[in-house]
């Protein structure tokens, strides 16, 4: 997945009421300017909201409320995509290209399918001789110890529930897929972050029990764009 538009450096001086950030603006005519700009991520961020942090920010239409969008920070000098949009364009085009070995049989393709009492998964999957494949898409930015990822960054009650939703699929004979895209390069193997949210932990272990197959998958990252690169190790 391409950014549309080139990125711009900037440091971030603060990020609050959840979608907004303070930045200055690193380079371009308006060096030093500060400028509000939108934050597409409605989690903690934790460890990457910290004012100093260098962060790529890509330019917007002219219509747009307000005139950039940020979608990277860097962690120790680690590009981290904070865009919690970006995970489903990457794997939609990783399923269309066959990246994902065990999906690649597959060849229909449908984005947002109702599906158990209240939900949408992602993807829904059909192929001749095949069962259904629900594919189910998470965001992954956090890394707290070195090599390791991490989700959630904070309470996820609607990604539990996606878990227990998968669970039911998988007893209704369906097949059910977890694509975890850590949107960083430094990490080597996943886990919930029981810590934060052990409701979701306690839905993720049920889930892989009842079958539903978890895939952590490390996402390229660069300031044109970002890619699925390789499945990392479940922690």
């Amino acid at each position: 997945m391409l950014f549309p538009r080139p990125l711009r450096p900037a440091r971030l001086l603060r990020r609050y009421k959840r979608f907004l950030a303070d930045v200055t603006l690193e380079d371009g005519p308006e060096v030093g300017m500060e400028v509000t700009v939108h934050c597409p991520n409605p989690g903690a961020m934790l460890g990457l909201n910290t004012p100093g942090a260098r962060v790529w920010v890509a330019p917007q239409a002219p219509s747009a409320k307000l005139p950039f969008q940020m979608q990277l920070v860097e962690d120790d000098g680690v590009l981290v995509g904070i865009n919690t949009l970006v995970p489903n364009r990457v794997v939609a085009e990783a399923l269309a290209a066959k990246v994902v070995p065990d999906l690649a049989a597959y060849t229909e393709i449908k984005p947002e399918v109702a599906y158990g009492q209240a939900s949408r998964v992602d993807f829904r999957l059909r192929g001749e001789g095949l069962p259904d494949a629900y594919v189910e898409v998470k965001n992954c930015h956090l890394s707290r110890t070195p090599g390791l990822a991490e989700f959630p960054d904070c309470k996820a009650e609607r990604s539990a529930r996606h878990m227990e939703e998968l669970a039911a699929s998988v007893r209704d004979g369906h097949r059910a897929v977890v694509i975890i895209t850590v949107q960083r390069q430094d990490c080597d193997r996943f886990a919930a972050a029981a810590d934060l949210d052990p409701g979701f932990a306690r839905a993720f272990h049920a889930a892989i029990a009842a079958g539903v197959e978890v895939q952590p998958w490390v996402c390229a990252m660069t300031t044109e764009g970002v890619t699925l690169s390789h499945r990392i190790a479940l922690s």
